[in-house]
């Protein structure tokens, strides 16, 4: 099932979606400075790409303050309006049956989409995979 919700994800909508990480990811490691948000990019891309089967978890050993200085950045610079994409596009989605299972997965997004840095995409079947607690 999760393979049919990817495909049916991958066409309507889940491409754009990656390739627009992807290019925001570029045009972050182009500007030096902004490499973290760019690696973090990347890791968002995938996992738009192919979300359903795969979840979000902390990093073992926590952000630090460098990640939770630069999600507070993030989040003024692009996270709000990323967010309000996502929920915008979750909303056309939720309009039809089918696309209701889309539209979870486009708010399944939010948390990573808003803070990106210290966080680690994982398969649904392992979730707890280094952070034992």
């Amino acid at each position: 099932m999760k393979t049919i919700l990817n495909i049916i994800w991958l066409v309507f909508g889940g491409l754009w979606l990656a390739l627009g990480y992807f290019f925001a990811g570029v045009i972050c490691c182009v500007l030096i400075i902004t490499i973290p948000w760019g690696i973090a990019s990347f890791r968002i891309a995938g996992y738009a790409l192919w979300p359903f089967g795969r979840t979000v978890i902390d990093k073992p050993g926590g952000a630090g303050v460098a990640a939770t200085l630069g999600n507070v950045i993030w989040l003024l610079a692009a996270g709000i309006w990323i967010v309000l994409a996502h929920l915008a596009t979750a909303t056309a989605m939720a309009l039809t049956i089918i696309g209701i299972p889309l539209a979870i997965a486009n708010i399944k997004m939010i948390p990573i989409s808003l803070m990106p840095l210290g966080k680690q995409v994982v398969p649904t079947n392992r979730p707890f995979v280094g952070t034992y607690r």
